[in-house]
């Protein structure tokens, strides 16, 4: 995000995002925030009609990534600003929980597979059972005892 476009998000100047950015250039590393080169201007004026007035602007604008829009947020006073940084805050702290949640969940799951190993082999004997139930062995002819005359 090009500094004009974040300092008119958080309703700033884009010189006091520039002061900002130039007083707490630690909290800036190379991953966060980069300055465009000449070249890179002229293509974003090209592609971006809405930037057309950098077009004549003697210096070179920054591009935040969002690491560094979010750390922006930081280090300005402006009520969106400040409201942007309090998101951000609520927003880790959801996603602490979430994590938390989710290794509760993943305990639970676990274990429900256990229990499941146990009970498949139970089911599994027990359907073998019900089938020689229903599929009992023919029985076999018995012998009549005693004298008995063939037939033939």
């Amino acid at each position: 995000m090009i500094d004009a476009d974040l300092a008119e998000l958080y309703g700033v100047s884009t010189k006091r995002l520039n002061e900002q950015l130039k007083r707490n250039r630690s909290r800036f590393p190379d991953d966060f925030v980069f300055q465009l080169s000449k070249s890179e201007k002229e293509e974003v004026v090209a592609n971006c009609d809405h930037l057309a007035n950098l077009k004549f602007s003697n210096t070179l604008p920054h591009a935040f990534t969002e690491h560094g829009a979010i750390m922006a947020a930081t280090v300005l006073n402006s009520d969106a600003a400040v409201e942007m940084s309090v998101f951000v805050v609520r927003a880790f702290v959801h996603l602490r929980q979430a994590a938390l949640q989710s290794e509760k969940l993943s305990r639970k799951l676990s274990e429900i597979e256990r229990r499941l190993a146990d009970h498949d082999s139970d089911i599994a004997s027990l359907v073998r059972a019900i089938r020689n139930l229903l599929n009992p062995n023919p029985i076999p002819v018995k012998r009549r005892i005693g004298f008995h005359l063939d037939d033939s």
